[in-house]
């Protein structure tokens, strides 16, 4: 690859975050001002006006979710970014998004909770509700960055997962990845504007694809569009008192997601192909993993999740059988540890090792001493 074809920058996480989406193709952002998210906001209200995209600032992030919904269903790539407080108002119109089928993309800057909590602190406290924060069975589709680097490049991947599936994508970042400011590689090769695939005269306004990407009709274009947060057939009509439209309705939507988990899950596995201890991380804890990896005087494996949910029992099964423990650091009360517990079973030891409040991240000196035998 020549020169041309790359640039390096020094970004914030917050800022490659907002740099990708500009580079997908999104042109409509509204959201809401929330520490640590707050730069995603202000960066896009500079950049999107010149590249011919929309800002809008809204009253609240109920507002800034339902103008994301209802400038996708008028044919832009579309994008909101907020923090827990703000990400909690939005759980109900993320369901409206799933059930109706709206690509978009929802980034999440974790902080301490609940509730107001600790503003400017990192925590990781919002995996579950990442994945089951809205009511109903359903699937969610949740990526967690834990650098700059990796920021830029899963914002590009939600945007084309969201645009494949038609499907809201969450990206979990925290507040350590969001303003730590390192070094940001852009493939120009990569970083081709997604063209969402619009329905044409005749085609159904759900349900449709082509060459394995999701047909999205457009308000506008002359389709006579019903879009309903109710049960609903493929042609968008109302059918809340038919059981055989709902399970229909549902095990379809769900089944998109679960039937791509090949290319949904996302692990990087790291040390040898076996090991005494195995550590299970995401986020910015995978970056005090990835120095005890060199510095532990056990042998030491690694896997980091990028994709958060659907949860990647599978992977972690076979994780689990490479090693004699299973250890598992998080700046929360045990929320992963839970799910990698329920995906192993018993056939390993899962260790929790957590801390909360002020922000401070899980040091290499103590995933060290724990894996030197302080269970």
């Amino acid at each position: 690859m020549s020169p041309e074809d790359t640039r390096v920058d020094f970004w914030q996480g917050n800022q490659a975050c907002a740099e990708a989406a500009i580079a997908a193709g999104c042109t409509f952002f509204a959201g809401y001002p929330i520490t640590p998210a707050s730069e995603i906001a202000e960066i896009m209200a500079s950049r999107l006006p010149q590249v011919g995209g929309t800002y809008l600032q809204m009253e609240d992030e109920i507002g800034a979710i339902s103008a994301v919904i209802g400038a996708s269903w008028g044919g832009a790539l579309s994008m909101t970014a907020t923090s827990g407080p703000g990400f909690s108002l939005m759980q109900e119109n993320i369901g409206y998004a799933i059930m109706t089928e709206t690509p978009c993309v929802i980034v999440n800057v974790q902080r301490a909770g609940p509730s107001t909590g600790q503003a400017t602190k990192a925590a990781q406290g919002d995996f579950m509700q990442a994945g089951w924060g809205t009511h109903g069975d359903h699937e969610s589709i949740v990526l967690a960055p834990y650098s700059a680097q990796e920021t830029y490049e899963l914002t590009l991947r939600a945007f084309f997962l969201s645009e494949k599936l038609r499907h809201p994508v969450i990206l979990l970042s925290d507040e350590i990845v969001a303003h730590s400011r390192e070094r940001v590689m852009i493939d120009f090769d990569r970083d081709a504007r997604l063209k969402r695939r619009f329905a044409r005269s005749g085609e159904p306004p759900y349900g449709g694809t082509d060459n394995g990407m999701s047909i999205m009709p457009r308000f506008g274009d002359g389709h006579d569009l019903l879009v309903t947060g109710s049960t609903h057939d493929e042609l968008g009509f109302r059918r809340t008192a038919d059981p055989e439209t709902h399970n229909n309705l549902i095990r379809r939507i769900t089944g998109k997601v679960q039937n791509e988990r090949e290319l949904l899950t996302d692990v990087v596995l790291s040390g040898p192909n076996s090991a005494e201890w195995g550590i299970v991380s995401y986020g910015c804890t995978s970056r005090s993993v990835e120095e005890v990896m060199t510095n532990s005087s056990v042998s030491v494996r690694s896997l980091r999740l990028r994709t958060l949910w659907p949860f990647p029992d599978a992977e972690l099964a076979e994780f689990a059988r490479s090693v004699e423990s299973l250890l598992v650091p998080e700046l929360s009360l045990g929320q992963l540890f839970r799910e990698v517990s329920r995906a192993v079973g018993s056939s390993v030891d899962v260790v929790s090792l957590t801390k909360i409040g002020g922000g401070r991240m899980i040091e290499p000196a103590e995933i060290i001493e724990r894996t030197a035998g302080s269970v």
